[in-house]
């Protein structure tokens, strides 16, 4: 049997998964937690990469790192990380990313540009801020990288110039996924000055070896990555409930959306992965548990005993400021309290069904655009919820399944490590174990639609 590993290097944990390179079947797998924050040294990354492939990754033939999007590592001349990396969800960046688009005449210049407007989370932005509020740092930077391309570097021992891929690249802000090729224009724009960037690897191709000889294969975003252990095909949404919600849909064409609630990436394959994000999910519903004094399990249980519409109370979720709508400095809110609604149940119930309406109106916003769906597969953390698939089948309007719980970062980077291993011009054929549950939809008494004059009369968005 040939061994291949996949690594997730996720907000909060790093994951791996090691598979047969023939049909994807994991055999083995372990995992190690990140600290928390929205700005880490990459050095936890490597020590939890290191504590989790502790005697995994033996007899391993090739490995792929699948990580956080749009985090921003620099480095100096020599390859030493000069500050802690800020994360996606860092919103300090949002007056950086308003300049840049202003500077460059406007949202619809920027999608003409890269297929992206630069929003709190982008790279783009975070490297603008940086430069304004760290300029002595800044000055010893020579290199900028994305946490998977730190993750590849390091495995390969650091011997060699550093590699991305069109899929994490595409959420930087200097890539633009319709070229396949940088922008150091606006690259130096953000930054004042021009930075060595990752080359760009094909899809599928071996961009170097681990010191024990295992092929490095470029690796990708964990979005993309999600994508490629799914096997989306066309026609297919994918709903991740995790630290962050996404809603994304592989595309034959780039999509460009000049409002910026669309990102227009690139996927790991070289199709285009249009996506839709909010920094509010799963961790709306911890935060909730733990008002409530119960867990998660107590919180599904008291959503489910709610009536659909939470007697009338909504929540806008915006807990750490938001990105789909933007609104970095936004605070979560709940509206509609009276006397005869102000019980767990509902709060539960409002939690639920909050989360879940920001990412239908970016599942609208993806159709809005011509992208194609006639199914949502239900993944990620929040999927394990009963009332978070019940939510999802009432407020999404289209066909809900859930895929056999797995970790699909994961498998989509060890599938393309075994695309590089075999060198061929596709990915293996390997088909996601187990069946998948159809969830059935509670009646909808107009719970989007509430949701939406309250976030308006809120914050006009």
């Amino acid at each position: 049997m040939t061994l291949v590993a996949g690594i997730d290097s996720s907000t909060q944990s790093c994951k791996i998964v090691v598979c047969d390179a023939d049909d994807g079947r994991v055999v083995r797998e372990a995992r190690a937690p990140h600290p928390d924050g929205t700005e880490v040294h990459p050095r936890a990354w490597w020590a939890a990469l290191s504590e989790a492939s502790s005697g995994l990754l033996d007899g391993v033939a090739a490995i792929a790192v699948a990580g956080q999007q749009h985090g921003m590592v620099t480095v100096d001349e020599g390859g030493a990380v000069v500050r802690e990396a800020l994360l996606w969800n860092d919103t300090r960046s949002a007056g950086a990313a308003d300049d840049l688009i202003a500077e460059l005449g406007g949202p619809q210049a920027w999608a003409e540009a890269v297929d992206n407007v630069p929003g709190v989370s982008l790279t783009v932005a975070k490297l603008r801020w940086f430069a304004e509020h760290e300029p002595e740092t800044a000055a010893r930077t020579t290199g900028v990288m994305l946490p998977h391309d730190w993750l590849t570097w390091r495995l390969a021992g650091g011997r060699s110039a550093p590699t991305t891929d069109r899929g994490d690249a595409s959420g930087t802000g200097y890539w633009s996924p319709s070229t396949g090729e940088y922008r150091p224009d606006l690259l130096e724009r953000a930054f004042g000055r021009g930075l060595d960037t990752p080359r760009v690897a094909a899809p599928g191709e071996a961009v170097g070896h681990t010191p024990t000889g295992a092929v490095i294969a470029p690796g990708t975003g964990d979005n993309m990555g999600a994508a490629l252990g799914l096997g989306l095909g066309g026609g297919d949404a994918v709903l991740s409930v995790g630290t962050s919600g996404t809603v994304f849909a592989v595309s034959e064409t780039p999509v460009r959306d000049a409002s910026g609630t669309v990102c227009g990436f690139a996927d790991a394959t070289g199709r285009y992965l249009p996506l839709a994000a909010t920094l509010n999910a799963a961790r709306v519903l911890t935060a909730t548990a733990e008002l409530l004094g119960t867990d998660l399990a107590g919180l599904d249980a008291l959503a489910l005993s709610a009536v659909p519409g939470a007697g009338g109370l909504v929540m806008l979720p915006y807990l750490d400021g938001e990105r789909t709508p933007a609104l970095p400095t936004a605070a979560g809110s709940l509206h509609g309290m009276r006397r005869r609604n102000m019980d767990p149940a509902n709060v539960a119930r409002a939690a639920v069904e909050g989360m879940l309406c920001g990412l239908a109106d970016g599942l609208a916003a993806l159709t809005d655009r011509g992208v194609p769906v006639r199914r949502i597969l239900l993944v990620g953390g929040g999927a394990r919820s009963e009332a978070v698939r019940r939510v999802a089948a009432t407020v999404l309007e289209v066909p809900v399944v859930v895929p056999e719980p797995a970790e699909y970062v994961a498998l989509g980077a060890a599938r393309q490590a075994a695309w590089a291993l075999a060198s061929t011009a596709a990915p293996p054929e390997w088909k996601p174990g187990g069946p998948e549950v159809a969830v059935g939809a509670d009646p909808a008494p107009q719970v989007r639609e509430r949701y939406t004059e309250v976030r308006r009369a809120v914050h006009g968005a």
